[in-house]
């Protein structure tokens, strides 16, 4: 995307003008309207202060200055062979750019016709600004002048931290670990008030001595801080914006360099509040990280928010070592990605243009009328454009739906809607690992001829030799074990095309996902009658809403008489008394008619799933309007929230009465979510949204497979959002599914090997948490060209080697060599305890 910001002329003014000719709306780089430039009154003295000011009408993102002379049709021969800037976030407090080294003077014409850009080290983040020319000696000045940036639509107008530590250690330099460019105050070892170095778009590297800043200290790209000096264990950081927001997550970039002592956090604690003046909430969001004593490489930890509405936040980052470093921290609040993700072209020709384009409104009447004309002109090219593209993408829908096993040579471009208004001046820093990716994610190849004919089966499956004893199992468990499924059981021998759907109709009604089944069976199912019966509705009770669509919502009710109404059919355990919960997706009235279609296709759809681990529906209210569908509610919730709040079990977690799990009850929950989707897989029906979040239990722990995951805020951040029209979950998604819309049960199989890494890192990261949900997508083009390139998802400490080969080949890049839903339960069955 990219953004032109059109400044008019009533948002630039000056502190003073030579001539009416010479006013400040004359300032526009490359124009020779009026005089050809902005000319302050009378010659200019060193000592001097004339300034240029554009308001750019919300907080802006300014990485680059250009400027001119007047030229004025060789008529003139003024222009400012120095300048400097100030800028203000609030129109009340200025501030002095300094580049990095402390210098405030910006070099700048040596003629008066040549544009000069410079790069702004650090950037500015202000509404207003102001160019001040800067002579030497006494002399006539005019300017013209255009900036380049993006809007800054994280919103965070000013954070406070205690003040950056120095590091010093025997053999080694003296790291300054101070945040240099901070623009705030320093009083009583604290800043406050202003921005810097967590804000400036530059990522410290994995080893923290090591700068991009030329003639800087080691540690220039980090600030940070000693556990041993502060005291507390912890950091404390506050971050005010500059309006309510909604937040869903935070990002902080935190160096791992364990062997000098710097590990990321431990955890971390964030209290919001509502007004400036209000007091903190006292119910603060609390998240607890994966430390790597294996990987050093500096990351993103990304700190889910909850969607918790604030203007103010206060986080507490604990300590996990002697030291902790961090070089950037944002923020996702509202309309997700909104963020600039390129913060410094390094030259004019990576430059995006951005800001004070000539506003020609402000010159005759005939200018504004063909202003008027060019952009009809230009509206009318553009639908015709964007009508042409839509029928020829119908037209490519079609020919693939008629020949899904024709071969075609050529490439096809493919576009995909950015969920974000980011605004992308040079292609995007990323982790050392990810530095040779192909930044043009967007280019994406039809099928090869072995992806789009059928399968060919393998004769063996590699043996897993290591040993449950070798492999670290421990306690007599016993590994999983592939090699027990034939070689038709243990790779998917064709591949389906019922479910080649288009990503648009992924979510549901009510916010939840939408099982892709054969159109065959969802035929079948029209002739039928819902196999559940009719709940009186009154018996319903309302307690919570859980999650919402665009046409529906879902509700945890109490269900008044419902084990009665079941009878001997009911797949509930034994009650003791107290009210029966369950969960209620309900179809708004204003729903469409094609809405509600769908619904009643869910409906039938869910009341044909009865199987253990698969959540049932048990009832419907359909008589009469609101439509709804009441299915199980587990009281436990879902198990990203359940393993996330707990710990591996070991005597410390028994001495300190921990909540902990075993690697038991991790295999035995693998194997439950297998038996499930195999379940699923020889129905036909694929799930498209296979994740921990949308793995439920019961209080027996018994696991039930949902669908309403992406429905709930809480995993608002999980969500990769196409303009509006629907939400993908990229990052268990597999490279068929991002790249072509293309959902099936291998599919499915490749979600799973995500699901259990979550689980055996206890779902306390985030899947690819050191990639942007751009640098994901670029991934599965990687495993597209499969040249080696592409990232796989490392082994979670716990997790035995067999059991990680296994989730390996769940990511294999041709669907043939995927394990099939039966094979991996006959692997994890053993696990399973009744």
């Amino acid at each position: 995307i990219i953004l032109n910001l059109m400044i008019k002329d009533t948002d630039i003014s000056a502190s003073s003008q030579w001539y009416e000719t010479t006013g400040p709306q004359f300032a526009r780089l490359n124009r020779e309207e009026g005089d050809g430039a902005w000319c302050p009154a009378g010659p200019l003295e060193p000592a001097d202060v004339q300034y240029l000011q554009l308001d750019l009408r919300q907080l802006t993102f300014v990485t680059v200055v250009g400027t001119q002379g007047r030229y004025a049709r060789s008529s003139g021969n003024e222009f400012a062979r120095m300048y400097r800037l100030d800028y203000s976030r609030d129109g009340r407090v200025w501030i002095s750019w300094t580049n990095r080294l402390g210098k405030k003077i910006i070099e700048g014409n040596d003629n008066a016709y040549t544009s000069v850009i410079k790069d702004l080290h650090p950037p500015v983040i202000a509404r207003y600004l102001r160019i001040i020319p800067v002579t030497a000696i006494c002399t006539t000045v005019c300017m013209r002048v255009e900036l380049y940036g993006c809007p800054w639509t994280d919103g965070l107008i000013a954070y406070s931290t205690p003040e950056g530590q120095i590091l010093s250690s025997p053999g080694h330099p003296i790291a300054t670990l101070n945040d240099s460019t901070y623009d705030g105050v320093l009083e009583r070892r604290r800043l406050s008030g202003g921005l810097g170095q967590l804000t400036d778009g530059v990522t410290g590297q994995d080893d923290f001595l090591q700068t991009h800043q030329y003639n800087v200290w080691p540690g220039y790209d980090y600030v940070g801080w000693s556990n041993d000096s502060l005291g507390p264990g912890y950091v404390e950081v506050e971050f005010v914006f500059d309006r309510m927001r909604n937040f869903t997550s935070m990002k902080v970039h935190s160096n791992n360099m364990f062997s000098r002592g710097v590990k990321i956090f431990s955890s971390v604690s964030c209290w919001f509040k509502p007004r400036l003046i209000a007091d903190w909430e006292a119910e603060p969001v609390e998240f607890h990280t994966v430390l790597d004593d294996r990987n050093p490489s500096a990351r993103y930890v990304t700190v889910p928010l909850g969607w918790r509405t604030a203007k103010g936040l206060r986080c507490r980052f604990f300590f996990a070592d002697v030291w902790m470093m961090f070089s950037e921290i944002s923020f996702r609040s509202g309309k997700m990605g909104s963020r600039c993700d390129v913060l410094q072209p390094s030259a004019p020709s990576h430059i995006t243009w951005l800001l004070t384009t000539p506003n020609k409104g402000a010159s005759t009447d005939d200018n504004s009328t063909s202003i008027l004309i060019g952009c009809l002109v230009t509206i009318i090219l553009l639908l015709v454009v964007i009508i042409f593209l839509i029928l020829w993408c119908q037209y490519v829908c079609k020919v693939l739906e008629k020949a899904p096993r024709r071969i075609l040579k050529e490439e096809q471009t493919v576009r995909l809607s950015s969920s974000s208004d980011t605004i992308v001046l040079q292609s995007p820093p990323v982790p050392p690992r990810v530095s040779q990716m192909d930044p043009h994610y967007e280019r994406v190849f039809l099928l090869d001829p072995q992806y789009q004919g059928p399968a060919v089966p393998r004769n063996n499956l590699p043996e897993l030799s290591q040993s449950a004893e070798a492999s670290g199992f421990g306690g007599g468990y016993a590994e999983p074990d592939v090699t027990q499924c034939t070689p038709h059981q243990c790779f998917q021998s064709s591949v389906p095309h019922y479910a080649e759907t288009d990503i648009v109709s992924l979510q549901g009604v009510t916010g939840s996902n939408m099982y892709a089944v054969p159109a065959v069976t969802v035929d079948s199912l029209t002739r039928k009658d819902i196999s559940v019966g009719e709940f009186p509705r009154h018996r319903l009770h309302f307690r919570e809403k859980l999650g919402e669509g665009q046409f529906g919502e879902v509700h945890l009710c109490e269900a008044e008489g419902l084990l009665e109404f079941l009878g001997e059919n009911t797949p509930l355990p034994e009650w003791d008394g107290r009210p029966v919960l369950v969960a209620v997706k309900q179809l708004r009235p204003d729903a469409t008619n094609n809405a509600r279609n769908d619904f009643l296709k869910e409906i039938k759809i869910m009341s044909r799933l009865k199987d253990p681990n698969i959540i049932r529906l048990l009832c419907v209210c359909v008589s009469s309007d609101p439509l709804c569908m009441v299915t199980e509610y587990m009281e436990n919730g879902d198990l990203n929230m359940f393993l996330s709040q707990r710990e591996m079990e070991s005597t410390l977690t028994h001495a300190n009465n921990i909540p902990s799990v075993s690697m038991s009850d991790l295999l035995h929950m693998s194997a439950q979510i297998s038996s499930g989707m195999r379940y699923l897989a020889s129905l036909n029906f694929v799930h498209r949204d296979l994740a921990t979040r949308n793995c439920l239990l019961d209080r027996r722990l018994t696991i039930k497979i949902a669908d309403f995951g992406m429905s709930r805020n809480l995993y608002s951040s999980d969500y990769y959002r196409i303009q509006g029209r629907a939400v993908l979950p990229i990052r268990w998604m597999a490279w068929e599914s991002i790249l072509l819309g293309k959902f099936t049960t291998a599919s499915d199989v490749w979600a799973f090997g995500v699901t259990l890494w979550e689980i055996f890192t206890l779902c306390k990261e985030q899947p690819y948490s050191l990639l942007t949900d751009e640098q994901v997508i670029e991934n599965s083009g990687e495993f597209f060209r499969s040249q080696g390139r592409q990232i796989f998802l490392s082994a979670p400490p716990p997790c035995p080697p067999s059991l990680f080969e296994l989730m390996m080949r769940c990511w294999s890049r041709d669907i043939s060599n995927r394990p099939s839903f039966n094979c991996l339960y006959q692997a994890l069955r053993p696990h399973v305890t009744h």
